[in-house]
């Protein structure tokens, strides 16, 4: 059995990284070629390249974005946080960043830039308070930090809920499609707000990634090490409220990504944080737009929320690594 700082440990996870790459690349590819209208990529009609170029690449770039940002962010709040449940959905970031969302659209109507903005308030808030409950003397375990993302989640999901009767009927039904996952309103300019966002949190969050595989010990072992716990986990925080506020108000709440991802990183390439960080964003990417394909071909024309498929797709999942486990 190799290990995870060894050569041979290195050389594997190079290996299974390029694997992922290709992964991305080839789900790329899918996503863009297939749909409800059939494309033939290599000889397109101006009717097909307006298809491919204006709705197709917006929407399959989003959706990559927007996995590999809710996948990093898992993968940051698990190492950080010591616990394999962590994750933005369980944890109310989710519902944070979307009672944000809702109030930018509320308040601000069409002004884009508010949205993002407005999530990462939300989902700060959000970490923040499942944070400060999950605390105690005797230190944080998985019953109290789950407990406490079920209160947040709950309490978000009430005001959210609320807060829908003050639109009509039109925005109600867009509202609630989205709040399940759509990326059928993506635009180039939220994809280049999104992916800003994702190099951004998946950078800040590799350059701890070091402090990261130590903190995963223990905090007070961390200490000893030289680790400034306080700043790192500032910037963990910080990093995924982040990551997930603007994914979440691009996409709505897609669920699972953030907690499977992280999981069968881990099986595959070991637990080494320098290399769990980017390989999750490039699976956490093909992931979304494998599922974003299947949601909008299944039934074609009409589409599926791309949340019910990462659901659909991540509860077995969970359930086979509880069991393997």
């Amino acid at each position: 059995m190799t290990k995870p700082g060894s050569s041979a440990g290195k050389r594997k996870a190079l290996r299974y990284g390029a694997g992922f790459a290709v992964l991305l690349a080839a789900s790329l590819f899918v996503g863009a070629s297939l749909g409800a209208e059939r494309l033939s990529i290599f000889s397109l009609s101006d009717t097909e390249s307006a298809i491919l170029f204006g709705i197709r690449f917006p929407r399959v770039l989003l959706g990559a974005c927007v996995g590999a940002s809710l996948a990093v962010a898992g993968a940051g709040l698990q190492a950080l946080l010591r616990n394999p449940l962590a994750e933005p959905y369980l944890l109310g970031v989710s519902n944070g960043a979307a009672l944000g969302t809702m109030l930018a659209i509320i308040l601000f109507g069409s002004f884009e830039f508010a949205r993002p903005v407005l999530a990462f308030g939300g989902a700060a808030l959000a970490t923040f308070a499942v944070y400060q409950i999950a605390r105690s003397k005797a230190g944080m375990n998985a019953e109290r930090l789950i407990l406490s993302g079920v209160i947040i989640t709950t309490l978000l999901s009430s005001v959210i809920i609320l807060l829908t009767s003050l639109l009509d009927a039109t925005r109600l039904r867009s509202f609630t499609f989205w709040l399940l996952g759509d990326l059928s309103q993506a635009t180039m300019t939220g994809f280049w707000v999104c992916f800003a966002a994702a190099v951004a949190g998946t950078l800040i969050l590799s350059t701890q990634a070091k402090a990261l595989n130590l903190m995963m010990v223990g905090e007070r072992d961390a200490l000893d090490f030289g680790v400034e716990v306080g700043r790192t986990r500032l910037a963990v925080f910080a990093a995924s409220a982040g990551l997930v506020g603007v994914a979440v108000s691009a996409s709505g709440s897609v669920g699972f990504v953030g907690l499977i991802v992280p999981h069968l990183i881990r099986l595959f390439a070991g637990s080494d944080n320098r290399f769990v960080i980017p390989f999750s964003a490039l699976f956490g990417a093909s992931f979304v737009v494998l599922a974003d394909t299947f949601a909008r071909t299944l039934i074609a024309p009409r589409e599926l929320p791309v949340g019910a498929i990462t659901a659909l797709i991540g509860c077995p999942l969970f359930i086979w690594l509880l069991r393997k486990n």
